[in-house]
């Protein structure tokens, strides 16, 4: 009985050791975080909300994935400046057909605005759109080089019009890596929209841009951050290819100050006028017998020569034989006067009269 009451006690002095250590190991282990990375490198629960409730587009990422992707705000306001200055290109033929449509881009106030050579071949008249509901009547090319795919035209503006254009980035190309965005016309769909690209490679006039963009990109101006234009897209598809700023820039300069806007039909109608008709006389009433000649035997035959101006009217009658009787020459040339001639560039002609009493 003496042994097993220590005994009992020691059992009960185990249990309450072991208690103890259990709550102190427990107390120690609570304030581990739930949020800290784990040793596999998990990310906190804070970071994957952000992430996922907030994405940001990488200039980098491909046309593909951007397709998919909601814009981010500084993407929303780049787009929403630049968009009023692209434009819708319509040209249309000698017979009022629609030839095709392209984008370009106003780049002053006074409605001067960039397209590629291409978008205007063969065209006689054009009208311009924008996306708030603006058509502009295009009065002609200032300028246009097949080699280069450019062109510039003079929109009609309206005076006191507010219109929107871009700048041209004055600075060196944006070197290989730099990202940029195309910016179509809105009336071109959803083929319009803003595309974040990466500039591939550059030369001193050309830039490749990484991605592929819709056929109706061409002439669409390819921006910067700042919305300064640093290239106009001359090629679409699976790669893109764009004139750069220098390029367009040395284009522009090469527009004379007082060239006037024409279509290629409108010039080669003033080089080459239209060819006149053979000139002919289309009125001649014969001369009247001069009272108090009429004596028989009078007779009298003169030859006369008649200047007529481009209306047909005689400016000049010029006796080159005459009659021989000064009554006969005076009636010739009051009635030879009146003749008339079918318009011309300006005429002579020598006529002989001849008087004869019966």
């Amino acid at each position: 009985m003496t042994l097993r009451l220590p005994l009992l006690r020691c059992t009960w002095l185990a249990f309450f050791l072991a208690l103890a250590c259990e709550k102190r190991s427990t107390a120690q282990t609570a304030p581990e975080s739930p949020g800290r990375l784990s040793r596999g490198g998990a990310t906190t629960p804070a970071t994957t909300v952000r992430q996922s409730s907030n994405p940001l587009p990488s200039t980098n990422a491909s046309p593909g994935a951007e397709a998919g992707r909601t814009p981010s705000s500084d993407l929303a306001n780049l787009e929403s400046r630049v968009r009023p200055a692209v434009i819708w290109v319509t040209v249309f033929d000698s017979k009022g057909n629609l030839l095709r449509t392209a984008s370009g881009f106003f780049i002053s106030a006074d409605g001067r605005f960039v397209t590629t050579a291409h978008a205007i071949e063969g065209g006689v008249n054009a009208v311009a759109k924008t996306a708030d509901g603006g058509i502009y009547d295009v009065s002609g090319i200032l300028r246009a080089s097949k080699e280069l795919d450019l062109a510039v035209l003079q929109a009609e503006v309206k005076p006191r019009r507010l219109l929107r254009f871009l700048d041209l980035n004055k600075n060196d190309n944006p070197p290989v890596g730099v990202g940029v965005v195309v910016i179509g016309s809105a009336l071109a769909g959803n083929e319009g929209n803003a595309r974040q690209m990466t500039i591939a490679a550059q030369a001193s006039n050309r830039l490749e841009i990484t991605g592929a963009t819709p056929g109706s990109s061409v002439g669409s101006p390819v921006v910067t951050e700042n919305g300064e234009v640093v290239g106009v897209v001359t090629a679409a598809g699976e790669k893109t290819t764009a004139h750069s700023a220098a390029a367009l820039e040395s284009f522009l300069s090469r527009v004379p100050t007082d060239v006037r806007p024409r279509w290629p039909a409108t010039a080669e109608a003033t080089a080459t006028p239209a060819s006149t008709p053979k000139p002919r006389i289309v009125y001649a009433p014969a001369p009247a017998f001069p009272p108090g000649a009429s004596l028989p035997g009078a007779t009298g035959t003169g030859r006369y020569r008649l200047t007529f101006d481009p209306n047909g009217n005689v400016t000049n009658v010029q006796v080159v034989k005459s009659t021989g009787n000064p009554y006969f020459d005076q009636a010739a040339i009051k009635t030879l006067r009146t003749w008339k001639s079918a318009p011309s560039h300006g005429w002579e002609a020598t006529v002989p009269v001849t008087f004869q009493t019966r």
